[in-house]
C-alpha cells in the first residue's frame, strides 16, 4: 500500500504541475489555440510512444535478456555433466542390461542434422531403461554422490534454473538418490524391497540424464564445435571413445 501511495502522489502532483505549467502559458501568450494543438499532439503521439516501448522496444530487450540467461543455464549444464553428469551416464549404461539395443544410436556424429537429434529423442521416450542392482557398486557410488553433495546444493541454488524445470527435475533426482544412499549404514546388507526402491531411484535419475545428455550435445554441436568434438571423443556411450585425437 505504501508503494502505491507514493506512486498516486507522484502521479496527481505531475498532473497538477502540468496544469500550473498550461495556465502560465495561457497567462503569458493568451492563446488557447497554440495549447490545445500542441497537447493533443503530444497526446496522440503517447499511443505511438506505448507502441514502441512496450511491443517492440520491450520484446527485443526481453528476447535477448531470455538468450542471456539461457546461455548462462547451458553453462550451468555443461560445468553439471563435466563433474558429475557424465560420469553417472557412463556408470549407470553399464548395467544397462537391453542398453545393446540402442548403444550405437547413442554414438553422435559431426554430420548429425537437427533431424537426427529429433529421432534419437523420440527414440529414447521409448526406450526401457533399466538398471541390474545387484551389479551396482552402491558403496562406490554413495561415496562418489556424497562427494559431490556440495556442488549439487549450489547448482540448486542458482536462480538460472528457474528457466529450465526438466533440468531442475534432473538435479533433484540426481539429490534424492545420494540422500538414499547416505541415509542407509549398512548399503550392502538390505533386503530385496529395498534393493527395488534404490532401482527405481537410479532408473529416474538414469533416463532425465540421458534425455539431457543428448539436448545437451545438440546445444554444444549447434554453437561450440570445439566442445562438441571433445564431447564426442569421450561419449558416455563409446567404449572405444579417447580424448586423444587420432
Amino acid at each position: 500500500m505504501k508503494g502505491m501511495r507514493w506512486q498516486i502522489i507522484l502521479g496527481l502532483s505531475l498532473v497538477v504541475l502540468s496544469v500550473i505549467f498550461y495556465f502560465i502559458h495561457y497567462a503569458i501568450f493568451r492563446d488557447p489555440h497554440h495549447i490545445f494543438i500542441y497537447m493533443i499532439g503530444d497526446i496522440a503521439f503517447v499511443f505511438i510512444e506505448v507502441l514502441l516501448v512496450t511491443l517492440i522496444i520491450h520484446q527485443l530487450l526481453s528476447v535477448r535478456e531470455k538468450r542471456a540467461r539461457l546461455e548462462k543455464l547451458n553453462m550451468v549444464i555443461g560445468v553439471f555433466f563435466s563433474e558429475i553428469g557424465a560420469g553417472l551416464v557412463t556408470y549407470f549404461s553399464d548395467f544397462d542390461p537391453k542398453l545393446e539395443k540402442i548403444k550405437q544410436e547413442l554414438i553422435v556424429r559431426p554430420n548429425w542434422s537437427e533431424k537426427e537429434f529429433s529421432a534419437l529423442s523420440k527414440r529414447l521416450k521409448s526406450y526401457d531403461y533399466g538398471v541390474e542392482i545387484e551389479k551396482v557398486e552402491l558403496e562406490y557410488l554413495r561415496g562418489f554422490l556424497i562427494g559431490k553433495r556440495d556442488f549439487l546444493l549450489r547448482l540448486l541454488e542458482n536462480p538460472n534454473l528457474l528457466e529450465h524445470e526438466s533440468f531442475t527435475e534432473l538435479l533433484r533426482a540426481v539429490f534424492h538418490l545420494t540422500e538414499e544412499l547416505q541415509g542407509r549404514e549398512d548399503i550392502n546388507q538390505l533386503p530385496d524391497s529395498d534393493y527395488d526402491h534404490l532401482a527405481g531411484d537410479i532408473k529416474r535419475a538414469y533416463v532425465l540424464l540421458v534425455q539431457h545428455w543428448l539436448d545437451y550435445m545438440k546445444h554444444l554441436k549447434d554453437n561450440y564445435p570445439y566442445l562438441f568434438s571433445l564431447a564426442m571423443r569421450t561419449n558416455p556411450f563409446d567404449q572405444s571413445g579417447s580424448p586423444i585425437v587420432r
